[in-house]
């Protein structure tokens, strides 16, 4: 019997150690499912919405660092995926997918369904070529698997669905593993570097994904030049855990305390982070970047000197030429700063009264507490990404995936199915919004049929949370950003999950601890504090008026009662 080419696409897939693909079925993708039916070895992982399934593959590519596929139908449902392969494409994680199309024949003739998909997902992707004569496919496969995996992204690979079914070509359905390049910049350049570094007096690190296997690196760099380390969002998980010398994050919903240290510094590094606000930079301090793309050099502030090279290999090269800094002064300044300001968010997250909402910070505290130390944490954009920023503790066995570069809502929940998908022996617990949750509830039928266990607590507080915050520091009275009073625990239980709703803080440990215990799927559905602020470490005078603009204007319009609920739940 002749192998078509959805065969030689599925056995390629399998020598490459995929055992999954993410998608919704539909007749264009007839011969991949059922090529993948009489191989056996790789699962089609049925999800109700193809942007659920992007989410997925992200996150399991994110969690295994291994190459992940999606797939959608032609037309429609390719389209769906473009949003979370855009997401997969900005968090740099190896992504193939496999964009049905219309019949080869009808290409062009305006054909029922028929896009461009060669041309819709070129931003989103390294690599995205359509297949017309069945000769090209196992070159091109070769082609996008190697894009996706040594450029970190997303590959897309445009199939019309006559022909996967056509005859493949005679050649072996095979996969040879290639190891990333080791760089390391050249002498000349870290002993200039070591130049730099020996003549300054206060520096900072400002520390990001790209020191994902550098943290003993990282804590050394920082013992021998005194210096404090910062870290973005992206860097949490890699350098904030068995580290004396972290002083939090900076950026928007950072630590006052690594704000300063960089704003203070006379010399600034950054070791892989692209942390792309430009106001949170010093204007005065010499800035120095190491980074293993030389297109990140520069990109968010000038910089004195780049260096292209891994963390972990240049800073290995780069601490025998480097004095050591015994002036600890700078550091200690900054420590007892970072000190204080953990101790003050530490302060906000305590149970609320007796019939008032649940402050999220405590919510998010006790998830830290009771979560597992290899726990997988994912986290929807918005207030929930906040606090587990502020309020998760990172061990170097936990890992934390939300939508940080690409800002989409609705990723925490089928990003913790890829996640649990991967790893069915760790926690996944998905920190959701009620505005998050809503986007994509559907799939919720999804966490059910597939059968994976993930832990869905929601931060309920029927609001488009962060939204209602910058409108209020921008001096608007919020709009549009309210939600309907939802119960979800009741529409989980619907779909067949067990589903928490809790509404008094009292309740809350216990109830944790049932969900996290309970065998299958959970959603703890968690009635929080509408008004709760999160006061960015910089605070502009025009949000300061912004604030004071929008409580006059709330008052004017009626909502008064709005302006006391928030004083009420943040004075505490």
């Amino acid at each position: 019997m002749s192998k078509t080419i959805a065969d030689h696409l599925a056995q390629t897939l399998a020598a490459a150690d995929v055992t999954r693909i993410w998608g919704v079925t539909g007749d264009s993708l007839n011969g991949l499912t059922d090529s993948l039916e009489k191989l056996g070895a790789i699962r089609w992982m049925h999800t109700r919405h193809e942007e659920v399934a992007a989410f997925a593959a992200g996150a399991e590519a994110a969690a295994t660092g291994k190459l992940a596929v999606c797939a959608g139908s032609c037309g429609p449902g390719n389209l769906h995926l473009i949003n979370g392969l855009y997401d997969c494409h900005r968090s740099r994680v190896p992504i193939l997918a496999i964009a049905a199309h219309i019949p080869s024949s009808e290409i062009g003739l305006g054909y029922f369904q028929e896009t461009h998909p060669q041309e819709l997902f070129k931003e989103c992707s390294h690599f995205v070529e359509l297949v017309t004569n069945p000769e090209q496919f196992p070159r091109v496969l070769e082609r996008a698997m190697r894009a996706a995996i040594s450029q970190q992204g997303v590959a897309v690979i445009v199939l019309p669905g006559d022909v996967a079914l056509s005859d493949a070509p005679d050649v072996p359905a095979k996969w040879v593993n290639v190891a990333a390049p080791s760089v390391t910049p050249v002498d000349e350049d870290i002993q200039q570097l070591a130049d730099v570094l020996n003549a300054s007096k206060a520096i900072t690190l400002l520390c990001g994904a790209g020191c994902a296997d550098a943290h003993e690196q990282v804590v050394a760099l920082a013992d021998r030049l005194g210096a404090p380390v910062v870290h973005a969002l992206r860097g949490k998980q890699y350098v904030e855990y068995d580290n004396p010398f972290d002083v939090g994050m900076t950026g928007l919903i950072g630590f006052s305390s690594g704000y300063h240290a960089m704003m203070s510094c006379d010399t600034l590094v950054i070791l892989g982070s692209s942390f792309p606000y430009r106001n949170f930079y010093p204007a005065d301090a010499k800035i120095v970047q190491i980074d293993l793309d030389p297109s990140a050099l520069g990109r968010r502030t000038p910089i004195a000197l780049g260096l292209v090279g891994g963390v972990r290999e240049t800073v290995s090269a780069l601490l025998p030429k480097l004095d050591r800094h015994e002036d600890r002064r700078f550091l200690d300044k900054a420590l007892k700063h970072y000190a204080k300001a953990r101790e003050g968010l530490d302060e906000l997250a305590t149970p609320s009264s007796p019939g008032n909402p649940i402050h999220p910070q405590y919510l998010t505290r006790l998830i830290d507490e009771q979560a597992d130390a290899d726990a997988i944490f994912t986290v929807d954009v918005g207030t929930p990404t906040m606090w587990a920023a502020r309020y998760l503790h990172m061990n170097g066995k936990r890992a934390l995936i939300g939508s940080f570069n690409h800002g989409s809502m609705a990723n925490a929940m089928p990003q913790g199915l890829g996640a649990k998908a991967a790893f069915p022996e760790r926690q996944v617990i998905s920190m959701c919004g009620d505005g998050g949750l809503s986007m994509l509830m559907g799939d919720l039928l999804s966490v059910r049929q597939l059968n994976l266990p993930i832990k869905m607590v929601v931060f309920n507080n029927s609001s488009l949370g962060f939204v209602d915050m910058e409108m209020k520091a921008s001096g608007y009275v919020p709009h549009g950003t309210d939600l309907y009073e939802t119960n979800f625990a009741g529409i989980a239980l619907g779909a067949g999950i067990l589903g928490i709703r809790v509404e008094n803080a009292e309740e809350l440990p216990a109830a944790l601890r049932k969900a996290f215990d309970h065998p299958g799927p959970v959603l703890l559905d968690v009635v929080t504090a509408k008004q709760e602020l999160g006061i960015p470490p910089k605070i502009k005078l025009a949000q300061a008026k912004g604030f004071s603009l929008y409580m006059m204007r709330a008052v004017l319009s009626g909502r008064g009662d709005e302006v006391f609920e928030l004083a009420k739940t943040n004075l505490r």
